[in-house]
């Protein structure tokens, strides 16, 4: 998993019913953009992030190329 300050972190949710989660990518604190990654979550909640495999990095490029 790679990101850069800008992405977006998005958390699948793990509970049918349950909400996913959204959150702007702040800092980055790995090397080559690698985890753990300083995160703004859409309900405004700030904490950093060692994301599993229910999360997906989505880059802002390749949200407006669709």
């Amino acid at each position: 998993m790679h990101a850069k300050v800008g992405d977006r972190l998005h958390v699948h949710a793990k509970v049918v019913g349950q909400a996913d989660r959204m959150g702007q990518i702040l800092e980055v604190h790995g090397s080559a953009g690698e985890p753990p990654y300083l995160v703004r979550f859409e309900d405004g909640h700030t904490c950093l992030v060692f994301p599993g495999p229910d999360a997906v990095v989505e880059h802002p490029t390749a949200a407006r190329s669709r």
